[in-house]
């Protein structure tokens, strides 16, 4: 608790109560506890989700990405990514860098 009577929320606690930056609290009086309960709590938020929860959804969105970077692509579409060094056709390699303009 500061000089100025706040209260910091763990972050573990918020994350599993939805509480965020804003939100109004009621202190209630509960024996020789104090319950913290949200005022008005916002609809529609997505559920805390668990750590394994949460890798498997990165896991399928790589998955995507993988699937859609090995696809060929079509005639006249537009490329997404600049192309990667090795994917350029400059008509030379990276090894005759090393080999122009000497006679052995």
């Amino acid at each position: 608790m500061t000089s100025k009577l706040q209260l910091t929320v763990p972050k573990v606690v918020a994350d599993q109560y939805g509480i965020k930056a804003g939100d109004q609290l009621d202190w209630v009086p509960a024996g020789d506890a104090i319950r913290v309960v949200p005022i008005n709590p916002r609809r529609g938020r997505v559920p805390f989700r668990s750590a394994e929860e949460r890798l498997k959804l990165f896991r399928q969105m790589l998955e995507r990405q993988r699937h859609r970077e090995a696809r060929p692509l079509e005639a006249g579409a537009h490329r997404k990514r600049p192309l990667k060094p090795h994917e350029i056709a400059r008509g030379w390699k990276r090894e005759d860098l090393y080999t122009r303009g000497r006679s052995y």
